[in-house]
């Protein structure tokens, strides 16, 4: 092979390598093909749950900013604070929020009498089914804390959390977003409360960062169906993982 016929194998050579390389560029990867170094995002389904509202001010606070942002929360209220909240209650209903019960005034529940359970539990569901019509309401024990008896007597699903924010401790909204990024998971319960300024900051920030790494909030009956379980009467759930 002379000179002129080795340049020209070359050139030919070259042309075929910038083909190649032009077709690959427009042509689509395949839905399996991932990059190694693409971050891979948890995601999953959450309910965030909230406690001890409604409070003036800061629930309709909380409401607002889960409208912007398309996501409904689970609400355990406190029976004696429901009469003075009224439109507060039927804009959470209205808004597709989950609501239960956390007792008639904040009582925990563990140790009482079949009476007293069932007078803090009844008289908080009247309150509630009067102004919503029937409605099926899981419980939520204040403090978390449950008993054999509370089983038995509660007629009711009994849900508490994975994911505990103690946001009513500090109060400091750093540390609460960053407890909740920390532990949460898919299937994950978390606990705030709503009587707080800070929670609320806390909670939709959450929301925003939980929600750039895939996750989706649910309310806790949507959770339940999403998991295919029928929540049982005396049951406590913690979490529902996959």
């Amino acid at each position: 092979m002379d000179k002129k016929q080795k340049q020209a194998l070359l050139w030919f050579l070259w042309g075929m390598a910038l083909v190649l390389a032009l077709l690959a560029a427009f042509v689509p990867q395949r839905e399996d093909s991932v990059a190694v170094s693409a971050p891979q995002s948890q995601g999953g389904y959450v309910a965030l749950t909230f406690d001890d509202g409604p409070w003036p001010g800061t629930t309709d606070q909380l409401l607002d900013g889960l409208a912007r942002r398309g996501v409904k929360a689970t609400f355990f209220l406190i029976g004696n604070q429901v009469e003075s909240q009224t439109d507060t209650l039927r804009r959470m209903a209205e808004a597709g929020h989950q609501i239960g019960l956390h007792t008639w005034d904040h009582v925990q529940l563990d140790g009482l009498s079949q009476w007293e359970t069932q007078d803090q539990l009844d008289r908080c569901r009247q309150v509630l089914t009067h102004l919503l019509g029937p409605v099926d309401l899981m419980v939520r024990p204040p403090y978390g804390f449950v008993d054999e008896n509370l089983k038995a007597w509660a007629d009711a699903p009994i849900l508490c959390w994975d994911v505990d924010t103690l946001d009513w401790q500090d109060q400091n909204p750093d540390r609460i977003v960053q407890t909740i990024l920390d532990q949460t998971r898919d299937g994950s319960i978390i606990l705030m409360h709503d009587i707080f300024s800070t929670s609320v900051e806390a909670a939709l920030a959450a929301v925003d960062a939980l929600m750039a790494e895939g996750f989706r909030f649910v309310t806790l009956e949507e959770l339940f169906l999403l998991r295919g379980i029928t929540p049982e009467n005396g049951q406590v759930y913690l979490a529902l993982y996959p």
